[in-house]
């Protein structure tokens, strides 16, 4: 497009157009948002309440259940011990005695004729889940059970009511 002038000396065409920069003001919402980059005190203490809630409530579910399984694995050791007793019972005719106790699946007694052993890994007595050794007792104290092989369970108290015994 040809811009003439006009009879009075002005251009004819479009008019021009003024381009106004918006310009920040401190007032305004999002003035210096770049240098308020980040978290309030409010709201992080708002994330640490929360987070504290649900490691309250999670936290002893996860720990009942770790003591459930400790009781598991308990009677799940003693089951595996009597199978181990068993095949000792096979090899000299009878379960050791309460004095040559959980040891003799790992040494020979003294005068154990038959003994093809060792039943078990390494010369220590076997421990329950809580690091303590098992009670052995043969004969049995219960009726129908030819030995006994306990543990104190996590109270570690030697009464008959909290012990996990062989069924």
């Amino acid at each position: 497009m040809i811009l003439s002038p006009s009879p009075s000396g002005r251009r004819s065409g479009p008019k021009p157009r003024h381009c106004r920069i918006p310009q920040r003001h401190p007032q305004h919402p999002d003035a210096g948002a770049a240098s308020d980059a980040g978290f309030t005190l409010l709201e992080i203490l708002v994330v640490v309440a929360i987070l504290g809630l649900l490691i309250g409530l999670v936290a002893p579910a996860a720990l009942r259940q770790l003591g459930g399984a400790r009781t598991s694995v308990a009677r799940q050791s003693i089951e595996r011990l009597s199978s181990v007793l068993d095949l000792y019972k096979l090899d000299l005719g009878s379960y050791p005695t309460t004095e040559q106790g959980l040891r003799a699946l790992a040494v020979q007694p003294a005068g154990a004729q038959g003994w093809t052993g060792p039943y078990l890994k390494g010369e220590t007595t076997p421990v329950d889940s809580w690091n303590r050794p098992y009670l052995y007792r043969s004969p049995s104290t219960r009726g129908g059970h030819e030995y006994d092989l306990c543990s104190r369970g996590p109270d570690a108290q030697a009464g008959d009511s909290s012990l996990i015994c062989n069924p």
